[in-house]
């Protein structure tokens, strides 16, 4: 195929709509007009252009990536692409106009009349996976020998004359492709001697600030379990129950203190240097002589569900920050998964596309951070400060009203896409009344009902889900449906021009924008579509398919790229020596749209700064579902590189079994679980990936373009500098009718997807499962904690809505815990304290049952008028200050080493008594009754107050909303306030009252209070709503009614108030 039938299919491609699924056909619907407004960039589907001139048609002329017709003739004839193609194939190459044969040339001497100098092409008869396969292969031998540390790839090149090519990394001084004399092969000995500096760097914590942590930890531990001792060796004889309850619940606390606290032992920092990336992988250089990007592709996955629960306005704006972002174009991939198959997503994303056109070179022009519009364009900071460039404020302006236009578009693309549907419809229920008077002829007929369609902007209908379900048009009933959005850009840089008619001056500025597709897999009834982690898995196969980046960075659809650089430090990390055994890159989570106050911890830093900082020292960071760059193969279930073989039961009496096994180690590159083979076994690839060859044959080549660079003895399974400096391969309808086959509901039928393949299936909470399985295997994950924020999101701050989230996460590790995911069954290749890490996971929601019965403790105690201990004795006392005192100085120290403030420290200790009563025993309970009796309960919400200040930007904190999750602390609450009263009255009207049991039951009490306080603040509502005194009143209120009461009916034997004060 030439360059113009090349770019005539890419095309095709990129203006049709495929869809296909279970028992249907695979078909490319080619459309006009994707969105009722006009799409201007080349790129995009649906993009402007000329008419053909053959008489009766009138589809579009070819472009080029400027927009600039193809005419494959000299006459400048215009065809389209079906004529051209049928001019080639049946009218024995003759073109339509000049009735003269075409011409094989290049695209660029159609438009240019120029031929670029360019690699070797492989022979044409080569299929498109066995061109891929072509670039592994012949670097093989090269990259056996490059991992033994006696060999220098260089100089071997220098030695031998290598030229470069596929496999060779020295570039000719010349410029030409045949290797000359010695004297004209560059001397590669500056590169030799110039010093490898590495991409990233562990800074480890100050030792002044880590030694003491660890000291601490040490003392607390020895000191809890001298204070347990003491308290199981001297029990409450007044109160043996109390006492029982007290030190069952203590013993667990401990405990689980323990599991939480041993994993923060090694916390670590890391840091980059994107220079070192940009010098190695960016610049000219003897292997590089072009300067071309030699960076691994990156395709990123947007999921979404609902368009009415997550706003298309969000989604565009995180496509927007998407395609935007500061890495190579070509390399760039975003896939946006609509598991809804809702037409308003899918018009929104080309909305987006559309608005991208100008969006993304005004922020590479100005250097705009973030790059998502709505976050940029509500900047509170001044948006002109280091601004240098003349034209900035004018652009601005533009751009702005541009922006507010697209919101308007976008916002009314729910009443736009109605107002269609319902005047196509009214259209075909006219047709088919008209139809049916021709049958009956002209007598009277009952009005013709037809199924109420959803229609697209070019008259056709709507694949996947109606606004109306019928039968194949539901959310859980729909084919599947691919539409390249933005067609995959041109290898080289396409500068913008002068040219007035654009918005804005482009010159100099590359205008290419990264492919984008819209993706919604194929639903039918009776399949478990396994929700968001099904979705992912279906994006892995056809992105595999379609791009095949060797990393795939997923984000949520309300998390934008907040640092335009993020990719270039996550993939420091990958590229880095030792990078080949990290399977992902977890990024912290960082949060907009909170309460100044964060009354509910929903930052949740001292979980990502402090927890992830300290699993970075292990093994790695849990993967947290979102902002994660993870390494393909890794997905694919296969085990790190250079994995040790576990020695079994019989090694010491074989020993050469065991050498082999370490000979053949360093040349593994695909390995899955027991298996001794140095290559993966293709026989039972599709037991394990399904039946799609073109899957399976992506799989070398993603392992291969995944490596490190190997430019430096020490690194070990590394690939040739340069080799990702060639061109990727346009897209073409088979490869998009694979793509569409693989996200069929039927694929993953009598696979190990969801098993041990991809994102893992079976609970809520898959991203730990997922990031669990691959520890399992022996993998390595790094936190990567950037200066600019790398990503940001938006959190549920309304009460209600922050408790059914962490009940999600709690059921989730509930059902991990009831799972052969428990980390007790985990492998031998898992580190202890990771193992630790991952139990506590499992583990600590079955804290909230000890929580609560703690939490009722104090209120018992006031009304029984005993307490957990027979008397506050001075050694109780002193265990009890020396425990609290170690607590808090680990809590300082820990804030010094994570950066956590005290505040949020205070705040995450309050919300987890409040979801630990609450949220956390819920899911307990659900998981019980799930694993035993296989019932399973969900907790709904009713909505018994709403917020309708608009201008408020916390209007739903103060929106209350009753839940059942809300019974336990609030009967903590109101037990422990009626209980002081109780407590005080009685020892106020006793004649031998015992003011130290008063002390100690009043003192947890408010220790109880103290953690539920915004909890109690949240039932409040908005101020001005509820007053806050009318509360204080009710409490004082309800303590005088209690002392009335006892007043009137006082204690028996009762002659005086009070009595005297004792104190052991």
């Amino acid at each position: 195929m030439d360059a113009i039938s090349q770019k005539v299919e890419e095309q095709y491609v990129s203006n049709s709509l495929f869809t296909g699924g279970f028992n249907s056909i695979t078909r490319a619907h080619l459309m006009d007009k994707v969105i009722e407004s006009e799409t201007n960039h080349p790129q995009m589907a649906g993009s402007k252009g000329s008419s053909c001139a053959i008489p009766g048609c009138d589809a579009k002329v070819m472009s080029d990536e400027r927009g600039v017709d193809i005419l494959p003739c000299e006459c400048d004839f215009k065809i389209c692409r079906d004529c051209y193609l049928d001019a080639v194939k049946t009218g024995d190459g003759i073109c339509p106009g000049c009735k003269d044969p075409y011409k094989s040339l290049d695209l660029d001497e159609v438009v240019e009349n120029r031929q670029p100098l360019s690699l070797p092409p492989p022979p044409a008869e080569m299929s498109r996976m066995q061109r891929r396969l072509s670039l592994m292969k012949s670097t093989k031998s090269v990259l056996v020998r490059s991992q033994t540390a006696d060999f220098d790839q260089n100089r071997w090149l220098f030695e031998t004359k290598g030229t470069y090519g596929y496999g060779n990394a020295i570039w000719p001084k010349g410029g030409g492709l045949e290797a000359g004399k010695d004297d004209d092969v560059v001397d590669p000995q500056e590169l030799m001697n110039k010093p490898w500096r590495p991409l990233t760097r562990k800074l480890k914590i100050p030792a002044a600030i880590i030694s003491p942590y660890r000291l601490l930890v040490f003392i607390r531990f020895v000191v809890l379990g001298l204070f347990l001792a003491w308290r199981v060796k001297h029990p409450n004889e007044d109160a043996v129950w109390l006492w029982g309850m007290s030190v069952v619940c203590e013993l667990w606390f401990a405990f689980s203190w323990i599991l939480d606290q041993l994993p923060k032992l090694c916390p670590v920092n890391r840091a980059t240097d994107l220079n070192v990336l940009k010098e190695k992988f960016e610049m000219p250089s003897v292997n590089n002589p072009t300067g071309k990007s030699d960076l691994p592709g990156i395709d990123i996955f947007v999921s979404t569900a609902d368009p009415e629960k997550e706003p298309p306005l969000v989604t565009a704006n995180t496509i927007l920050s998407i395609l935007a972002t500061d890495y190579p174009v070509e390399k760039l991939s975003c896939y946006v998964s609509d598991d809804g198959g809702a037409l308003l997503t899918f018009e929104a994303m080309a909305e987006a596309a559309s608005f991208a056109n100008v969006w993304v070179p005004f922020c590479r022009k100005h250097d705009i951070e973030p790059r998502n519009p709505e976050s940029y364009f509500n900047l509170k900071r001044d948006p002109y400060k280091n601004k240098v460039k003349s034209d900035f404020v004018k652009d601005r302006r533009r751009l702005k009203r541009e922006y507010d236009e697209f919101k308007v578009r976008i916002n009314g693309l729910p009443d736009s896409i109605r107002r269609r549907s319902d005047a196509y419809h009214a259209r075909e229920e006219i047709k088919a009344m008209k139809l049916q008077r021709q049958k009956t002829d002209d007598e009277p007929v009952e009005s013709v009902k037809i199924p109420k369609a959803t229609w697209m902007a070019d008259g056709t209908h709507w694949p996947g889900t109606w606004m109306s379900s019928s039968a194949e048009h539901s959310k859980g009933d729909h084919a599947g449906i691919i539409q390249v959005m933005l067609k995959p850009p041109s290898d080289d840089p396409l500068h913008g021009t002068a040219d007035d008619a654009r918005l804005i001056d482009l010159s100099e500025i590359d205008i290419r924008l990264p492919m984008l597709v819209y993706v919604s897999r194929e639903k039918r009834p009776g399949y478990d579509h396994n929700k968001k982690a099904g979705a992912m898995n279906a994006l892995v196969r056809a992105s595999a398919i379609m791009s095949n980046g060797p990393f795939i960075l997923n984000l949520d659809c309300d998390h934008y790229i907040y640092n335009s650089e993020a990719m270039r430090e996550g993939m420091c990390f990958m590229m880095d020596r030792g990078g080949d055994r990290i399977c992902y890159v977890q990024f912290p989570q960082r949060f907009e749209g909170i309460d100044p106050n964060d009354r509910y911890a929903n930052h949740n830093t001292v979980f990502f700064d402090g927890n992830m900082r300290a699993l970075d020292g292990l093994q790695g960071p849990v993967y947290v579902g979102t902002g994660c760059l993870f390494r393909r193969i890794a997905l694919y279930g296969f085990d790190p590189p250079r994995s040790k073989e576990q020695p079994g039961c019989c090694s010491c009496c074989f020993p050469g079994s065991k050498k082999h096994a370490k000979a053949s180690e360093e040349n593994r590159a695909l390995r899955m679980g027991d298996s001794d083979d140095e290559e993966m076994n293709l026989s039972l690839a599709p037991k394990k990936f399904g039946n799609s060859t073109f899957l399976i044959d992506s799989i070398p080549v993603a392992e291969f373009q995944g490596r490190p660079l190997a430019d430096h003895p020490a690194v070990k399974n590394g690939r040739p500098p340069g080799a990702l400096t060639i061109p990727r391969e346009p897209l073409d309808a088979s490869t998009v009718a694979e793509a569409i086959s693989v996200i069929s509901c039927w694929y993953e039928d009598k696979t190990e997807w969801g098993n041990r393949l991809g994102w893992i299936y079976g609970s809520v909470t898959e991203d730990v499962v997922t990031g669990y399985r691959m520890h399992n295997r022996g993998w390595k994950s790094v936190y990567c904690v950037t200066k600019r924020d790398a990503f940001r999101g938006t959190a549920p701050i309304n009460l209600t809505d922050r408790l059914h989230q962490v009940l999600r996460w709690a059921t989730g590790s509930v059902e991990i815990f009831f799972s052969r995911n428990n980390a007790l069954l985990g492998s031998s290749k898992m580190k202890f304290l990771q193992k630790i890490a991952y139990l506590n996971v499992g583990i600590y929601p079955f804290t909230s049952i000890f929580l609560i019965v703690y939490c009722f403790l104090p209120a018992l105690s006031l009304f029984s008028g005993q307490f957990i201990v027979q008397t506050l004795n001075v050694t109780f006392l002193v265990y009890l200050l020396t425990i609290t005192v170690t607590l808090c100085l680990l809590a300082v120290l820990e804030i010094k080493w994570s950066g956590v403030e005290l505040e949020e420290w205070w705040r995450n200790e309050q919300f987890w008594l409040i979801g630990g009563t609450s949220a956390h025993l819920a899911a307990v309970l659900q998981g019980l009754l799930k694993v035993v009796a296989g019932i399973e309960i969900s907790f709904t919400l009713t909505s018994k107050s709403g917020g309708d200040d608009e201008n408020d930007e916390f209007a739903d904190l103060y929106i209350v909303k009753w839940t059942s999750l809300m019974i336990p602390p609030l009967t903590i609450m109101m037990l422990n306030l009626i209980a002081i009263a109780v407590g005080v009255s009685r020892t106020i009207y006793s004649t031998t009252p015992q003011w130290s049991k008063l002390l100690g039951g009043v003192f947890f009490s408010f220790w109880v209070l103290a953690h539920m306080y915004p909890f109690a603040k949240g039932l409040m509502g908005r101020r001005g709503r509820t007053p806050t005194i009318v509360f204080v009143w009710s409490g004082l209120i309800a303590i005088i009614i209690s002392l009335l009461w006892v007043a009137i009916n006082p204690p028996q034997g009762s002659t005086q108030i009070g009595g005297s004060f004792q104190f052991p």
